[in-house]
């Protein structure tokens, strides 16, 4: 008993001797501590992507406690049917050749020189590089010394120094190819001057290297088609796009096509973009952004200027109808990003060089180059509008389990903030709920604050509620005390209270 009486005395007396003082320093050095932590989680969520202390947690503090994943379930995911299937893992997140890129020198540095902002990322213009040093320079121990140069200047990080080193490459070869593409690309301030740059590089060859000339000669000749779709020239240049695609089949990788759908569009040759789509929207071949919204544009407008959603709502839709509004439902599942660019619910930039399949990347790069025809389609925009977000109803678990195609791809944020430039905010699908531990701090940092005002304004009536919470909280210790001293001899808590 004396043990418990001890101790009782020992919390009063403790109790006592604090000061509302110390109270509202304790609240506010709380509050201060929780809300630097939320600011930071804030900051590296909105980075990022994730919360930092649930990063860490998983990364550096499971392993400690033994917690791992089930091996039986890793890489696994739900197809269509329910089944079990392999999960995609480099190639979901693979980034490729935007196949509609702008020209740098004539529309990207415009870009910069009137805004002052830079539209392509370092990482983006890396990728580039490395896209030209394969297709142009191709083997380094064949190379001749102009190829060497040219190889270097690709790799330049400066603007000026690779056009410096294209006119070294000329020089010592007035039949660079190469170099002349380069300065087409980022020289010319003009799309008639990159595309007499384009011409004289075409009518050099291929340094009697039959590999290198096909490289050179696919990429020289679909910049003159985007060249000539650009100044007007649309019949020409799908001559020239269908040439190209016929004289080279097998390079579909290129996606020359999408190049073709574009130009079709905006000849509004229906038919012949039907055609188009009837030969690459297979179920064998890769799909696209612009593979499914134009399938789906072609089957909006076929109903879309005379849709009404009232009165859909009385009579049903008909079989046209839902046949468009499937395809939309398609289209969206294939990438959901589109379609707030579409109805300028967000703004566009500049498309990306590069883009990933089914990211924001794609999304931007779409938008920028059709939306001009989904206006074109009386109506297109207000049915896409009406239906499109009904898509999330069939797939409530995106992640998780797909409907049409593969479940969506968890790595799409992190290559499309490498991809676009850090003044675009990027599209985040499926939208990403607060962590615990923001909404944790959050909570525990306006209670802290609430409880540091309190105490400044009342804080005798503070000092009251504390000493009965601290009281609280030290009875179970009391109760403790008391059960062990009925089984413990008094001379054992003698000594002990001695020591």
């Amino acid at each position: 008993m004396d043990f418990s009486i001890t101790v009782s005395h020992t919390a009063y007396m403790f109790l006592n001797t604090l000061t509302p003082k110390f109270y509202v320093a304790l609240t506010g050095t709380s509050s201060l501590i929780s809300g630097l932590i939320l600011i930071f989680e804030w900051w590296y969520f909105r980075k990022y992507g994730t919360s930092f202390i649930e990063q860490v947690s998983v990364s550096h503090l499971r392993p400690l406690l033994g917690g791992v994943e089930s091996s039986s379930t890793a890489g696994l995911f739900s197809s269509v049917n329910g089944e079990a299937e392999p999960r995609p893992s480099v190639s979901e997140c693979k980034v490729w050749r935007n196949p509609l890129n702008l020209f740098r020198g004539a529309e990207y540095n415009r870009y910069t020189w009137v805004t002052g902002k830079e539209p392509l990322t370092y990482y983006d213009m890396n990728l580039s590089a490395q896209d030209h040093q394969t297709f142009f320079t191709g083997d380094t121990q064949q190379l001749r010394p102009e190829d060497a140069v040219m190889q270097k200047a690709w790799r330049e990080r400066n603007p000026q120094a690779r056009i410096r080193a294209a006119y070294q490459a000329i020089e010592m070869n007035h039949e660079c190819a190469a170099a002349y593409v380069l300065l087409a690309e980022e020289e010319a301030t003009t799309i008639t001057e990159a595309e007499r740059l384009f011409k004289k590089a075409l009518s050099i060859g291929g340094y009697n290297r039959p590999y290198l000339y096909i490289n050179l000669l696919v990429y020289i000749k679909r910049r003159l088609a985007m060249c000539a779709r650009k100044l007007g020239r649309i019949k020409e240049a799908v001559k020239m796009m269908r040439d190209l695609m016929k004289e080279f089949p097998l390079l579909g990788m290129l996606n020359i096509h999408e190049n073709l759908l574009e130009a079709l569009l905006e000849l509004q040759a229906y038919a012949d973009v039907q055609a188009v789509l009837a030969k690459y929207d297979d179920i064998s071949l890769p799909k696209s952004a612009t593979i499914c919204y134009t399938s789906a544009l072609l089957k909006a407008r076929a109903v879309s200027d005379k849709f009404s959603p009232e009165a859909a709502s009385r009579r049903g839709l008909s079989t046209a109808e839902m046949n468009a509004v499937e395809a939309i439902h398609r289209a969206v599942e294939f990438n959901p990003h589109v379609p707030k660019y579409l109805l300028e619910m967000k703004s566009l930039i500049l498309p990306p060089e590069h883009i990933l399949k089914r990211g924001d990347s794609e999304a931007v790069a779409y938008a920028f180059f059709h939306l001009q025809h989904w206006k074109r389609a009386e109506g297109a925009l207000n049915l896409l509008h009406c239906t499109w977000e009904g898509t999330f109803r069939i797939i409530p678990y995106p992640l998780e389990k797909g409907h049409l195609f593969y479940p969506y791809p968890g790595c799409t944020e992190t290559a499309d903030r490498e991809l676009l430039p850090s003044f675009h905010e990027v599209s985040v699908y499926p939208k990403k709920e607060l962590p615990f531990f923001i909404l944790f701090t959050a909570g525990l940092c306006s209670f802290t604050a609430m409880l540091a005002m309190l105490t400044h304004q009342f804080p005798e009536l503070m000092g009251v509620f504390a000493k009965a919470f601290f009281s609280t909280l030290f009875a179970p210790l009391g109760f403790f005390a008391d059960k062990m001293e009925s089984f413990m001899p008094s001379s054992f808590w003698h000594q002990l209270t001695r020591i």
